[in-house]
C-alpha cells in the first residue's frame, strides 16, 4: 500500500489545514468513520515499518495525546499481533484523548499491550516510531517534549515518523525549536508542502505515502497549495529535436560575469549552458583573464569587456543573457548590470547581480531571478531567518516585488511565477550539491532552456529539476565530494528519452 520516494508520489501538495479539511469531509460527507481512517493509517505505517526494517523485532512507539498518537496505538497493536516485542511510551495528557484515539488505545490494551510513561527510551529498540506531535503543532517545542525529541535524535535506532516528523512545521518546513530527524516518514491522505522544502527533506528521511482510500472527489474541494516537480515530468516541456537541427536553432546564450579573481564562475555557467543544449555560448568577462578563460573549454566564445560599450556588440548577437556569476559589486560589475538591464533580452540574474539589484530594485517580466536565502534576504531587506521562517511566503513576496519568475534556492527549491499557478517545489537533489559553483551551473542551465524557447517560469522549473537530477546522477549516492563540474558532465545523459533519464 505504501509508495516510495519516486515519481509515484502525488504531485499535489497541501497545507495542514487543507488536509484536516479532507479528513473532515471523509468522515462527515462520505461516512468513513474516523476510527476507520486511524486504523488504515496505523496499518499502512506498520506495513511500511516491516517493508523498511524487516529484521526488526523490538519496537518502541512514542505517542502523544493527539490523533498522531492514535495512529501510534494502532501501529503498536499491529506489532503485537505480529508477535513483535512492543514498548508503548506515552507523552502528554492521555485522559483527554479523542474518541478515535481512545478506541485505538483500547484496541492496543485488548491485544495485551501496556502503556508506560515516556521518561527515557529503551536502549535495545530496533525501530522507534514517532507518533508524538502531528500537523497541528503551532508553537515551539520545549520542556519534556524537546528533551524526548532530542533523545530520539541521539538514539542508535532508526526512526519512522507518522504523517510528519514531530516538531516540523507542516506548512513551511521550519523546525519549531527542535524536530525529529526521521529515517523515514509515512504521510497520510495528502502530502504536506513543508515536507519538501527548508528543513523538511532533512527531517523526513525517505518519504512514503498512503491516501487511506479516501474518495478522490475530496481533493477537488481545495486548490493545490504547491506542486511537486521533478525532471522526469519537466523534461516533457522540451520538444524532441528534428534530425536536421543546427546550432542556430538552439539559441545563443551570453554569460556576463567574472571580475578579476572570479573567472571560474562564468566559465562554469557557460559550460552548463552548452551541456543543457544551448547552440552557442559567449562569455563576456573582465579583460584581465579573458584570453585564458576558454583554454579548457574551447567550445566557449570569450570576449573581454572593460566597459558597457564593449558589451554592446556582443550582446546584440545573443538570444538570452545570464548575468551575475563572479560579477562582483564594484563599478565594473555595476556598470555592466546597468547596461544589460537596458537591453530587450530575456535575462537570468544571479549572484552579485542580485546583490546589486537589491540596492536599486527593478521589475521585469522577462527575467528569472535565482537567489539563495542570503541574496533573497537582501532583495527583501530582511535577514536569512526571515526568509527561512516561511520559504513559500518569501518566494511569493520576491516574485511580487521583482516580477518574472523566481527561484528560491535551497533544499526543496521553490519556483514562483506570475499568475495564479501554485508554486512548484523540486523534490530531486541531494546534500552533495552543497558545494561551490552549483549556483553558477544552475544559471547556465536556465539560460540554455530560455534560449531553446521555454518561457521564464517553464525554464526556471525545468532548469531547477534538470540541475537537481544531474546532481543525483553525478553523486552516485554519496553525500559529499561532488564538484559542480561533475554535475555539469552528467547533464547530457538526462536528455536521453529512451533511457531512465
Amino acid at each position: 500500500r505504501t509508495l516510495p520516494s519516486s515519481d509515484q508520489l502525488p504531485r499535489a501538495l497541501y497545507t495542514a489545514a487543507q488536509v484536516r479539511e479532507f479528513d473532515r469531509l471523509a468522515i462527515e460527507r462520505y461516512g468513513i468513520p474516523g476510527e476507520t481512517l486511524m486504523e488504515r493509517a496505523g496499518g499502512a505505517a506498520f506495513d511500511c515499518l516491516r517493508e523498511t526494517w524487516p529484521a526488526a523485532r523490538r519496537i518502541a512507539v512514542l505517542v502523544g495525546g493527539g490523533n498522531n498518537g492514535g495512529d501510534g496505538y494502532v501501529v503498536a497493536a499491529e506489532a503485537l499481533a505480529a508477535g513483535l516485542d512492543v514498548r508503548l511510551l506515552q507523552m502528554g495528557d492521555h485522559d483527554r484523548l479523542s474518541a478515535e484515539s481512545a478506541a485505538a488505545a483500547a484496541g492496543f490494551t485488548r491485544r495485551g499491550g501496556r502503556a508506560e510513561p515516556c521518561r527515557r527510551l529503551p536502549p535495545d529498540a530496533d525501530v522507534l516510531v514517532d507518533g508524538l506531535l502531528g500537523t497541528g503543532l503551532a508553537r515551539e517545542v520545549s520542556g519534556q517534549w524537546a528533551a524526548i525529541i532530542d533523545a530520539v535524535n541521539a538514539a542508535r535506532a532508526p526512526v519512522l515518523a507518522l504523517d510528519i516528523p514531530s516538531g516540523l512545521d507542516a506548512d513551511t518546513g521550519r523546525v519549531l525549536g527542535t524536530a525529529v530527524r526521521a529515517n523515514a516518514t509515512i504521510s497520510f491522505i495528502a502530502l504536506k508542502q513543508g515536507l519538501f522544502t527548508g528543513r523538511g527533506p532533512g527531517c523526513r528521511g525517505d518519504l512514503y505515502f498512503d491516501g487511506l482510500d479516501v474518495p478522490p472527489a475530496i481533493y477537488a474541494t481545495e486548490l493545490l497549495a504547491a506542486r511537486r516537480v521533478d525532471w522526469r515530468k519537466e523534461r516533457e516541456l522540451l520538444p524532441i529535436r528534428p534530425l536536421d537541427a543546427h546550432k542556430g536553432m538552439a539559441g545563443h546564450v551570453l554569460v556576463v560575469g567574472g571580475a578579476p579573481g572570479m573567472s571560474g564562475a562564468p566559465r562554469l555557467a557557460g559550460e552548463a549552458a552548452l551541456r543543457a543544449g544551448a547552440g552557442l555560448v559567449t562569455v563576456a568577462t573582465h579583460p584581465a583573464h579573458a584570453a585564458m578563460l576558454n583554454l579548457t573549454r574551447p567550445e566557449l566564445m570569450v570576449h573581454g569587456v572593460a566597459t558597457p560599450d564593449d558589451l554592446a556588440a556582443v550582446a546584440a548577437r545573443a538570444d538570452v543573457i545570464a548575468i551575475g556569476p563572479g560579477l562582483g559589486r564594484d563599478d565594473w560589475g555595476r556598470d555592466l548590470l546597468d547596461a544589460v538591464l537596458t537591453l530587450d533580452r530575456p535575462l537570468v540574474v544571479d549572484a552579485d547581480a542580485l546583490n546589486l539589484l537589491a540596492r536599486d530594485p527593478r521589475r521585469r517580466e522577462d527575467w528569472v531571478l535565482t537567489p539563495h536565502p542570503g541574496e533573497a534576504a537582501r532583495l527583501l531587506d530582511t535577514d536569512i531567518a526571515g526568509i527561512e521562517q516561511d520559504r513559500f511566503a518569501a518566494a511569493a513576496a520576491l516574485q511580487r516585488r521583482y516580477g518574472g519568475a523566481l527561484v528560491l534556492k535551497g533544499a526543496g527549491s521553490i519556483v514562483e511565477g506570475p499568475g495564479q499557478r501554485p508554486p512548484a517545489v523540486c523534490s530531486d537533489g541531494n546534500p552533495a550539491m552543497a558545494s561551490a559553483g552549483m549556483g553558477d551551473a544552475l544559471t547556465g542551465i536556465i539560460a540554455a532552456l530560455l534560449a531553446q524557447g521555454l518561457a521564464p517560469e517553464q525554464a526556471a522549473g525545468a532548469g531547477v529539476c534538470l540541475h537537481a537530477a544531474a546532481g543525483d546522477r553525478a553523486a552516485h549516492g554519496a553525500d559529499r565530494g561532488m564538484l559542480a563540474g561533475d554535475l555539469i558532465g552528467a547533464l547530457p545523459r538526462l536528455f536521453d528519452r529512451a533511457g531512465e533519464g
